[in-house]
């Protein structure tokens, strides 16, 4: 089916649905380099002008990939919601877009309508999108997970505790995690890049942390971020909380990253079967980024926000306590700038509330790129507006073991601060129970008396 729209007497075409999104798409190296992108400004906006009036029921009539061909175009299309999507089924694009941006579009009714919405249908509508429309919308939801504390509400911003080390040596590591303890990060995870995927050093990763956790009785969890099938296969030999695993948007990529659907369900329900949690048995951890299709000559002839889109259709699927963008780190090839970096979380931040998730967004980006850290304190304080479920905690947002620049412990205590953020509940009385914030969610110094200083070291 052709898409037209008509611009001082000069008519643009579009032959399908997925050129229309990758031309409507706003301008990323990525786009340019798989030869997507649009070629003009002007032809961008007719794009977005035709993808305006095309209604949503188009989108489950007429997908991006072939349905017998791609696994996740089955998995959106045969779990779709037919009940969720029916209030707002009649809408075009542009209607949608209006409405979200309504006040009809409040906390309950974005919540009751977002297993109706296709990935397809979220990426469509944040290309018509300015940034505060994105910001806007997002800031409205509200996507709540449990495992041994809450993540999600309204007015708290949870931290993942990053602690890498280059060589997994242990003191570094634990010296990290007592560092962003300190200054009340780990909320969301205590997780680990491993330098190895070995499942022996991955079950030490995953011992250190669970001692310290039981040590002080800390209410959160650990992961270490190996493949899928290392968790399975330490899965009852190890402390393993959280399954962790990077996903992308199409079947093809998720082939390159050794995966497919049907080794997901195997884990996430063995994660189930140890019962880890103890108020809530969400227990998958997945990363996304944009360009990781791309990157894996997988992306099917998609633009890469729609197949980033695509990859929170698998996330989805197995209720996750996590799901972070890590939005500048797969390099200035498809994100180029710190311009494209920040457009890229806005619209991955919304677009993975929109559909249900508890996003957060590594604010990041690799020391080759266009980007430098006041482009970082612009996103971070926008996503910080925007209700981002969590951030990076990173030893001076400079990670030694993956060479990229993120977020730091100090950066996380801005954030509460300028906009009067908290930690999860049960972390944040943990942090005044040992002395480490006031009753008000300021930072406290650390007395040399200080319990949790003096048992650990």
């Amino acid at each position: 089916m052709a898409y037209k729209t008509t611009i001082q007497q000069h008519t643009y075409s579009f032959s399908d649905l997925k050129t229309l999104l990758a031309k409507a798409s706003p301008y990323r190296s990525g786009d340019v380099l798989a030869g997507l992108a649009a070629d003009s400004y002007e032809e961008r906006v007719a794009a977005q002008m035709a993808l305006a009036e095309v209604p949503l029921k188009n989108f489950l009539q007429e997908t991006v990939i072939p349905y017998e061909a791609d696994e996740i175009t089955r998995l959106i299309i045969d779990t779709h919601d037919a009940t969720a999507f029916a209030p707002i089924s009649h809408f075009s694009v542009g209607a949608f877009r209006d409405w979200l941006l309504s006040d009809y579009a409040d906390l309950l009714t974005l919540q009751q309508i977002a297993k109706g919405i296709t990935p397809e249908m979220a990426a469509a509508v944040s290309k018509l999108m300015r940034n505060q429309d994105l910001i806007s919308v997002a800031k409205k939801i509200e996507v709540i997970t449990r495992f041994r504390n809450t993540i999600g509400m309204k007015g708290r911003l949870s931290v993942r505790l990053q602690p890498n080390h280059n060589t997994d040596d242990v003191k570094g590591i634990a010296a990290a995690m007592m560092d962003g303890l300190l200054y009340g990060s780990g909320d969301a995870v205590i997780g680990i890049n491993p330098a190895t995927d070995s499942p022996a050093a991955v079950t030490n990763l995953l011992t250190l942390i669970d001692q310290l956790r039981q040590q002080f009785d800390i209410p959160t969890q650990s992961c270490v971020l190996c493949h899928v099938t290392t968790a399975l296969q330490i899965m009852h030999k190890a402390p393993v909380d959280l399954v962790f695993q990077s996903v992308g948007g199409t079947e093809k990529t998720n082939r390159s990253f050794g995966i497919q659907l049907s080794l997901l369900e195997e884990a996430y329900h063995a994660a189930l079967s140890l019962q880890r949690g103890t108020i809530g048995n969400n227990v998958m951890y997945f990363e996304t980024g944009q360009g990781s299709s791309l990157s894996a000559n997988a992306h099917e002839g998609v633009d890469q926000q729609t197949c980033e889109t695509r990859a929170y259709a698998v996330a989805r699927h197995f209720n996750p306590l996590l799901v972070n963008t890590v939005v500048g780190f797969i390099g200035p090839e498809y994100l180029f700038d710190g311009k494209q970096i920040i457009r890229a979380a806005l619209e991955d931040h919304f677009c993975g509330k929109l559909l249900g998730l508890p996003m957060g967004v590594d604010v990041c980006y690799t020391n080759h790129a266009n980007a430098d850290q006041d482009d970082m304190d612009n996103l971070l304080t926008l996503l910080g507006v925007a209700g981002c479920t969590f951030i990076m905690g990173v030893p001076g947002a400079d990670d030694i073991m993956l060479n990229y620049q993120s977020t730091s412990f100090h950066d996380a205590l801005y954030i509460r601060q300028v906009l009067g953020l908290r930690p999860a509940p049960e972390f944040e009385h943990w942090l005044i129970k040992y002395g480490l914030m006031d009753g008000n969610g300021r930072s406290l110094p650390v007395a040399p008396s200080n319990l949790l200083l003096k048992n650990y070291l």
